[in-house]
């Protein structure tokens, strides 16, 4: 059966099934964001399915093309027939593999949405395995697979740039984050959704995710998983994305705990302000500085917002 789905703005969609398919519940739903994937994007959708198949959970598999250039969505389309459990979607403008994350999540119908690449670069075969630890484990929000291994491109600037931004948000969240931008997760679906409006269209959404599960007090687990060299061309544009993740994290820590990011600058420029007002007081007797006096009171003004984003944040109800 093929139907027509027009989910809000701009993307349009083509949902290839079976009707059993399409009506009956299932467990798990695996979101897969393709884009200029022709030569191997069937051998991901085998791999991922024949895993799900042996582990006997219920589930579909979303194939979201993402207007690629290339036969991406043809292969998909050819393909169809041979995997019951795939529905295909397709978009008419190319709107980043965030989007494709959102929109998949919200139309899925599983109670554990699973994401993951079509690169070939992450073990889908061991998707089954995260989805048994949500099951086994109630008090487990999210299951992330953290990689051993870098071996994306822009090797030298990725490994100390991802260092560097992984333990930023792991001061902000107070949390240990293994893996800050691993593409391949599951989590319950029902504790995902109020946060889906935050994703940003790129990259940086398995971030916003992972930062917002670890904000709102959220159970994250992390499991070591292997990491192989991707096939294809990389999308990922080094200091385009890496200056997105850090303004993600940032954004993301702002909008649950502005405290964690305001109130240190703010205390540390008082502090300096009231040191340099007794060294003023000492040399000077009765006279401040005016720069004294412009550090102590811009701290003031950081610590008030501090506190006024503070007060916005609790009051308006999803922490």
């Amino acid at each position: 059966m093929t139907g027509r789905i027009r989910p809000p703005g701009r993307v349009f969609s083509r949902c290839v099934s079976t009707d059993p398919i399409s009506t009956a519940p299932v467990h798990v739903t695996i979101v897969l964001p393709c884009y200029n994937e022709q030569d191997h994007v069937i051998d991901e959708v085998e791999r991922i399915t024949k895993a799900m198949d042996n582990s006997g959970q219920t589930y579909e598999l979303l194939a979201v093309d993402d207007c690629s250039t290339d036969a991406t969505l043809a292969r998909l389309e050819e393909a169809a027939p041979r995997f019951p459990n795939m529905r295909i979607m397709r978009f008419q403008h190319n709107s980043g593999s965030g989007t494709v994350r959102r929109i998949g999540t919200q139309q899925a119908r599983g109670e554990i949405v699973v994401w993951t690449d079509a690169d070939m670069s992450y073990p889908n075969e061991r998707i089954p395995e995260l989805v048994q630890i949500l099951d086994d484990d109630p008090a487990v929000d999210q299951v992330v697979g953290a990689r051993t291994s870098e071996e994306g491109t822009h090797k030298v600037l990725r490994v100390p740039a991802k260092w560097f931004i992984r333990k930023f948000a792991e001061r902000l969240t107070n949390s240990k984050i293994p893996d800050l931008n691993s593409g391949l997760r599951a989590f319950r679906r029902e504790v995902a959704l109020p946060y889906l409006r935050l994703l940003p269209p790129g990259f940086s959404c398995v971030t916003t995710i992972t930062i917002a599960f670890l904000s709102n007090q959220h159970p994250v687990r992390y499991e070591p998983i292997a990491y192989s060299k991707r096939a294809g061309k990389s999308k990922f544009h080094f200091f385009k994305d890496a200056y997105r993740y850090i303004l993600q994290v940032l954004r993301m820590v702002m909008y649950f705990n502005p405290l964690k990011v305001l109130l240190p600058p703010a205390l540390w420029l008082v502090g300096i302000g009231l040191a340099k007002g007794v060294y003023d007081m000492a040399v000077h007797f009765g006279y401040f500085a005016n720069n004294t006096i412009m550090i102590f009171v811009t701290g003031l003004i950081i610590a008030s917002m501090a506190l006024l984003a503070d007060l916005i944040v609790r009051s308006r109800g999803d922490v």
